[in-house]
């Protein structure tokens, strides 16, 4: 067997999943525990919606995908290669006419703001932490040959386009921290030490190579000061997922341990519990994210980009994957990467 069959194609299945997760969360977001079971049945068993359609959290994925993909076209990533496409790809986002899937106003606002500001800086939303950045952060950790400060300024940078929070950018790094572990088939036991330990070391590192003066939008004394806040609060969540990992039921709602998701350290930790306590069964871990009382879109779609990361493109049932929105272009971008 050669070694080009056995590759498990980690980011056709991270971006399938991501989709996946977020058609299972569309009908379910707002709703608690209860009402979801009410309306779709026990939810080992909550089946694709007909016809699978997604939330902006795939479109904006999709949108930080085509901003990659054209920036790596033209040499070698970097902030004034990535920041033209990503404003470009945000403003034609809030133009579409398929931006119609409740998305979330802070996207909304700073990309509005991208289109009339000549400093990208100035339409970010520095006190904004929801999790609408790090939902579409997985692209960053898929894309090969990139160095970890590529990989880091990117993540954070796609984040402070729109959500400039430090806790935004810190969740969006970690997030695609975690899926390009998984897709490098790290050990899942041992995943969130492996974070934890990513927070402290890069604790006070601001980078201004990509995020400029973003900083100074704030009141923090230092750039340093500024990025620290965001991963002190990352941390704290990692210490709560650590300790959830090992007390939660699966039967009960992972937003109790770890947070509804609104937030982006809250969904980064809610969709990697749903993924570590279902390992080895992707597609229930995606159906617990799904069957959660906070955003669970959010939170299915990143569970499902973890999931999907570390198993690959088989873990998804074909008839599932094949009649998912976006399904060609999500393919396409997969298999570029793959």
């Amino acid at each position: 067997m050669t070694a080009t069959t056995v590759r498990k194609r980690a980011a056709t299945g991270a971006l399938l999943g991501l989709a996946l997760g977020d058609a299972l969360g569309f009908p379910t977001e707002f709703n608690d525990v209860p009402s979801i079971l009410a309306k779709c049945g026990p939810w080992r068993e909550m089946p694709l919606p007909r016809p699978a359609f997604v939330t902006d959290d795939t479109q904006m994925t999709l949108a930080v995908g085509r901003a990659l993909r054209t920036a790596t076209d033209r040499g070698v990533l970097s902030r004034h290669g990535l920041v033209d496409p990503l404003r470009q790809e945000f403003i034609a986002w809030n133009r579409s006419p398929e931006n119609n899937r409740a998305p979330g106003n802070t996207c909304l606002r700073a990309c509005e703001l991208l289109e009339r500001t000549a400093l990208w800086q100035d339409a970010s939303q520095i006190h904004s932490k929801g999790c609408g950045a790090n939902m579409r952060v997985a692209p960053v950790g898929l894309l090969p040959g990139l160095s970890d400060e590529q990989r880091s300024g990117a993540a954070q940078l796609q984040s402070a386009l729109t959500h400039g929070h430090p806790t935004a950018l810190a969740a969006s790094d970690l997030t695609a921290h975690a899926v390009r572990l998984l897709a490098q088939g790290a050990e899942p036991t041992g995943l969130v030490g492996l974070l934890r330990s990513y927070a402290v070391e890069n604790r006070t590192r601001y980078h201004h190579r990509w995020l400029g003066d973003l900083w100074t939008r704030s009141q923090d004394p230092t750039p340093e000061h500024f990025i620290a806040r965001g991963w002190d609060e990352c941390l704290e969540i990692l210490k709560r997922l650590q300790e959830a990992v090992r007390s939660v039921s699966p039967e009960t709602d992972p937003c109790l341990a770890t947070g509804e998701g609104w937030i982006a350290e809250e969904a980064l930790a809610t969709g990697l519990l749903c993924f570590l306590l279902f390992v080895d069964e992707p597609v229930t871990a995606l159906r617990r994210a799904a069957c959660t009382a906070g955003d669970s879109d959010s939170i299915a779609c990143l569970a499902g980009a973890f999931a999907g990361a570390y198993h690959g493109a088989d873990a998804w049932p074909t008839e599932w994957a094949d009649r998912i929105e976006y399904q060609s272009e999500l393919a396409t971008l997969g298999a570029l990467w793959d």
